[in-house]
């Protein structure tokens, strides 16, 4: 059978590569510390389990309506309220299977061929491959890491076009849990408001947040940026329910009423169960998660501290999300044992090789000098981990 042509230019997900490389070596009794995992390691705090078993035991295991059920839209919509100063009505609201799925319902809806999608690099890698599946052509911005890999007004200005469409905002950002200040968005805001730009804001790491910084959404900055933003958010990771696959955005009116058409022709209503296990994580208590942002953050300060104690590594210190980008810049060019290092890719393949570590190459965020680490792993873990990367980096030539 011949493919179609939108298929033949996805590229696999690297970070579940290297996952599925590192868990395959586990299982053949390999001592692999796995960095990799885009998940939190906590399970899902119990008061959530119990709301989707207290669901099954009342028979709530039928279809619900395709953008939801209307309880789990109203505490979306409360919630948007309280924590963003955002006012939406459950109409504008759709929720779908995973905050990936929800992006890919707001592409394909506002999306046309040859459109421009403006996408700082670093970038998650499924934006660009969503952007392709459209028909539309990503514009790559290389943000800088004296700026904390943030997109600036002027690098988004420089780029504008009659054909862009779009722009990704990810805050807090993944590879880099680079955190966007109310001030740095107001900027973008502007360019954005005058050239008319639709915003895709994803939003899914809000709560994981760290050092008293504030989470904005570039949405409560005016209602014309309301009106032109798509806020994408879930429950994966801020109450470690990766498996239960709901996410959600909050879009206006039309916009949102396509996303639901799009979505009944495909998986239609998100899983019952986990609507009903959702509304209880919106509206319960919060404590499992400030004790899970707790250690992450105790987490990422002891990974910080190792790295950069490691001469020629170079990390920023992430405000969000669960993960390190550090560059590895000043070891290209370098070798190992012989084996030339061409750029990051090369001494993630070394490291899992030599010595039992895997770790993400930038070049599948778009930036093959950095790599990224995930800390939703144990502590101790982390500390054999970065023992044996330390060892690594001193073998170096």
């Amino acid at each position: 059978m011949k493919l179609a042509d939108r298929v033949k230019n996805i590229s696999p997900s690297p970070t579940l590569a290297i996952d599925a490389r590192a868990k395959k070596m586990i299982a053949a009794g390999e001592k692999v510390i796995n960095f990799g995992a885009g998940e939190p390691d906590f399970d899902t705090p119990e008061h959530i389990k119990e709301a989707a078993m207290a669901a099954i035991r009342k028979g709530m295991t039928k279809y619900t309506p395709v953008g939801g059920t209307m309880e789990l839209k109203e505490a979306i919509v409360q919630k948007l309220k309280a924590d963003n100063g955002l006012e939406y009505t459950p109409e504008q609201i759709v929720v779908s299977a995973g905050a990936k799925h929800s992006l890919y319902n707001a592409m394909m809806v506002l999306l046309q061929p040859g459109d421009e999608v403006i996408l700082p690099a670093p970038y998650w890698v499924t934006y660009l491959e969503q952007i392709k599946l459209a028909g539309a052509v990503p514009v790559i911005v290389q943000t800088r890491q004296e700026n904390g890999f943030k997109l600036t007004a002027e690098e988004l200005l420089s780029v504008v076009s009659p054909r862009t469409k779009m722009v990704i905002i990810n805050s807090p950002g993944n590879p880099t849990g680079a955190v966007y200040t109310k001030e740095e968005l107001v900027e973008l805001g502007k360019v954005i408001e005058d050239h008319g730009l639709v915003v895709i804001s994803d939003e899914i790491y809000e709560k994981l947040i760290y050092d008293g910084c504030e989470h904005v959404s570039i949405a409560s900055l005016s209602p014309a940026l309301k009106e032109q933003t798509v806020v994408i958010n879930g429950m994966s990771k801020a109450y470690a329910m990766t498996g239960w696959r709901i996410g959600y955005a909050a879009a206006p009116t039309e916009v949102a009423r396509a996303m639901v058409d799009l979505q009944s022709h495909s998986t239609s209503n998100p899983t019952s169960i986990a609507q009903a296990a959702s509304v209880a994580a919106l509206t319960g208590t919060q404590e499992p998660l400030k004790e899970m942002v707790a250690e992450f953050r105790q987490r990422r300060d002891y990974m910080l501290q190792r790295l950069n104690a490691i001469p020629g590594i170079s990390c920023n210190t992430p405000s969000g999300a669960f993960y390190v980008f550090p560059s590895m810049a000043r070891y290209i060019g370098r070798q190992y044992k012989g084996r030339q290092i061409n750029g990051a890719s090369d001494l993630a393949g070394l490291l899992l090789d030599e010595v039992k570590v895997a770790v993400v190459p930038g070049v599948a965020f778009g930036d093959d000098r950095c790599f990224r680490l995930s800390y939703a792993t144990s502590m101790e873990n982390i500390v054999e981990g970065l023992n044996r990367i330390e060892q690594f980096f001193f073998q170096i030539d």
